[in-house]
């Protein structure tokens, strides 16, 4: 059986990986000329990490990433901090493997790997989705400027703006949230000592929040914010901006936060726009995964680790099922709720990090206490840290 799959990105990768491990022959077709570094950091916990080891590439994750040793959050104006939750030693403790951050480059780069080491030429670039159609046996993919290609199973992995979705289920709906957001990395050796933390720090404010966690360890700090903001509408997210508009943006925030944004060589900021969860992405032998069919806002740092349990649980299926049809509709059966839920929650993380209460001390202090109380931060976190898709029912 040959599998077909749209895109290079972590879910695309990690699904072709899963699937090779299984002996499935499968084509990637990247419409990129090149693969090279991109990105910035990436939140990998616990529930993702437990793929990479069931994929065998754990360790490598681990030697380039960072594991923070827990996250706290701070207050946008004064700086006062609230612990979160603990990380490191206790993420494997309570969870069974590590939370790890890292450059979207270095994993990418280490799933190119282990899937060449399988199967050397499974990757093909310059390959630009136009089309497809099916009838009933296989898949036919058509290209810009390359041969087409016939599959007996198609996967689209080509992330929010998915040429593949589109194709099979129209445009969708995309809502601006009135939210754009901003990305920049900091080498180490800029920031002063206080600066270097080894945590992973939200500060919260009205009408905007920051993030930073180190990556790389010891090389770069990434850093990531958003901000109310109604007139910027551009979705790329590598789209440049300037440091003056960079601090423009955060008008009487902390000096540290400040601090942090003069020290990155060149911001990028895009627009956060919301998109309901699909009631279903499969369509005969094509089926999509990852941000091709549940696209989150960047509130709970879980869309590249949807993204892995998908490559996963679509490569347990398969491998479970004869029936290719029915393979791909237990897939999105075991997803679906899992995901939705997600993206529902990510949603709802938006107004949290940004309540008006923040504005004064007073109200920040009720407001952290009444919103980030232990039980509740273990109701939105543990269910999705917990979830094994090793062994989860397909």
């Amino acid at each position: 059986m040959k599998i077909g799959i749209i895109g290079a990105g972590i879910g695309g990768l990690t699904a072709a990986l899963a699937l090779l491990r299984r002996g499935f022959d499968v084509e990637v077709y990247e419409q990129a000329h090149e693969l090279k570094e991109v990105g910035a950091g990436l939140q990998i916990a616990a529930n993702a990490t437990r793929v990479f080891d069931n994929l065998g590439i754990l360790d490598r994750v681990v030697s380039v990433g960072f594991q923070p040793e827990g996250k706290e959050v701070r207050l946008w104006n004064t700086g006062q901090t609230w612990k979160l939750f603990d990380l490191g030693a206790e993420s494997v403790e309570r969870y069974g493997f590590p939370y790890v951050t890292i450059h979207r480059g270095d994993l990418h780069s280490a799933l190119v790997d282990a899937v060449r080491a399988v199967k050397p030429d499974a990757i093909h670039l310059n390959h630009h989705f136009n089309s497809s159609e099916q009838d009933g046996a296989s898949v036919t993919l058509h290209f810009d400027d390359q041969p087409s290609v016939a599959c007996n199973i198609v996967i689209g992995a080509d992330g929010v703006h998915s040429a593949m979705r589109k194709q099979l289920f129209g445009e969708g709906k995309a809502d601006f949230t009135g939210i754009v957001a901003w990305r920049g990395l900091i080498p180490f050796e800029r920031l002063p000592e206080r600066l270097r933390r080894p945590i992973g720090t939200n500060w919260i404010g009205p009408g905007g929040h920051v993030i930073h966690y180190p990556l790389r360890p010891g090389k770069l700090m990434n850093f990531t914010s958003v901000v109310e903001n109604q007139e910027w509408k551009i979705e790329s997210w590598s789209e440049p901006g300037t440091v003056e508009e960079y601090h423009a943006d955060y008008p009487g925030w902390h000096p540290d936060v400040h601090e942090y944004i003069q020290n990155i060589d060149e911001p990028f900021r895009w627009a956060l726009f919301s998109r309901p969860p699909m009631k279903t992405w499969t369509q005969g032998r094509i089926t999509l995964l990852g941000d091709a069919c549940h696209p989150a806002l960047p509130f709970l740092a879980q869309g590249a680790a949807m993204a892995i349990e998908d490559g996963l649980i679509l490569a347990r299926a398969l491998g479970a099922y004869e029936n290719p049809e029915k393979a791909l509709k237990a897939y999105e059966d075991a997803r679906i709720e899992r995901t939705s839920r997600m993206v529902r929650g990510a949603a709802k993380n938006t107004e949290r990090f940004h309540n008006p209460a923040l504005a004064t001390v007073e109200g920040a202090q009720a407001y952290v206490d009444r919103e980030w109380r232990p039980d509740l931060v273990s109701e939105r976190y543990d269910w999705l840290f917990e979830y094994d898709a090793v062994n989860a029912a397909v």
